[in-house]
């Protein structure tokens, strides 16, 4: 069967989803492959920072997390989720902000203060580059010179307290695939099920989930968002926000085209500017050459002009009347 719930790509549906310690469980279960054991909202949660160009929910965890050996450990889970694209500075900003938060410390007895080991969580509404992967695992290793991976030691307070794993999640490339745990906890985020008329909503099969306790509970409380009046206003107030990003970015787009277009209109009128100051340099040259042999041709003529002066001269002083000189010269 079809059911319709709200849509946790919303903040305030998310924020919904998440202050439940049982579907934080397991969402962060499902993300770290590890069970968690117990998680805690740290203080500064839903820290939802709107800006003119991102919305970037923010929320931490302290989970205790069961390792392999039975052991459990405490880690801090810094997660972040935005629906546009971002710069990584802000990323780092936030994440530098919990290196340097004192409350982020162990105090042992008999040693120095160190950093809880933290996991940084992305949960994006756009893709990374090329990355090809709904979900992409960076995780910090050891090596010696040599490149040889070093273990022996490892895990250490001092090294976890400076270094962090990353679990980036692509939303766009969900796709409606469900082949695992993690896929089918990350399903209800899956864009591809959105309602054609009404993006607050998705559909998800409920078939999909049978048999599943944890699962069934995370679409229960999805139901209720979608019924809770406060939850679908604050999700109109993002709509509207986005909306505005999206009309002015649609401006911006328009007045960068129209720039774009007079930017090639001027370089062309430029280019013929420049082929037309070429052809006036090459005419310039062809002038500035006629005119150069112009005065070649006066220079020579006044030469001859000198010359027959000259001849004038020499027939006046044999005694040739200026008809007879005349006459001379014109034969």
């Amino acid at each position: 069967m079809i059911i319709r719930v709200a849509n946790p790509i919303y903040d305030s549906v998310f924020k919904y989803l998440m202050e439940d310690e049982r579907i934080a469980r397991t969402v962060l279960s499902a993300l770290l492959k590890k069970e968690v054991a117990e998680v805690q909202i740290r203080r500064n949660e839903y820290t939802n920072g709107y800006r003119d160009n991102i919305s970037m929910f923010r929320i931490d965890f302290g989970a205790r997390v069961r390792e392999a050996d039975g052991s459990v450990r405490l880690i801090l889970i810094e997660l972040q989720k935005t629906w546009l694209d971002t710069e990584t500075l802000r990323f780092r900003q936030y994440l530098g902000a919990q290196y340097a938060n004192k409350e982020n410390m162990v105090q042992e007895e008999l040693r120095p203060p160190y950093g809880i080991p933290m996991v940084a969580v992305y949960i994006l509404g756009h893709r990374v580059g090329n990355i090809n992967v709904p979900v992409l695992y960076v995780n910090h290793k050891s090596y010696d010179y040599e490149g040889h991976e070093v273990t022996e030691g490892l895990p250490d307070p001092f090294v976890d307290s400076l270094t962090h794993d990353s679990i980036i999640v692509q939303i766009p490339l969900l796709r409606g695939q469900i082949n695992n745990r993690l896929e089918k906890v990350l399903s209800v985020f899956d864009q591809t099920n959105k309602e054609k008329d009404n993006q607050q909503y998705v559909e998800l099969d409920e078939a999909n989930y049978q048999g599943d306790a944890d699962m069934q509970y995370i679409l229960h409380r999805l139901i209720m968002a979608s019924a809770d009046a406060q939850l679908r206003q604050d999700m109109n107030v993002e709509d509207e926000y986005f909306q505005a990003i999206e009309d002015r970015d649609t401006a911006i787009m328009s007045r960068d085209k129209v720039i774009k277009e007079k930017d090639q209109q001027i370089s062309q009128q430029n280019e013929q500017i420049s082929q037309q100051n070429e052809q006036i340099s090459q005419q310039n040259e062809q002038i500035s050459q006629q005119n150069e042999q112009i005065s070649q041709q006066n220079e020579q003529i006044s030469q001859q002009n000198e010359q027959l002066c000259r001849v004038r001269e020499r027939l006046r002083l044999q005694g040739l009347s200026e008809d007879e000189i005349e006459e001379w010269l014109g034969k």
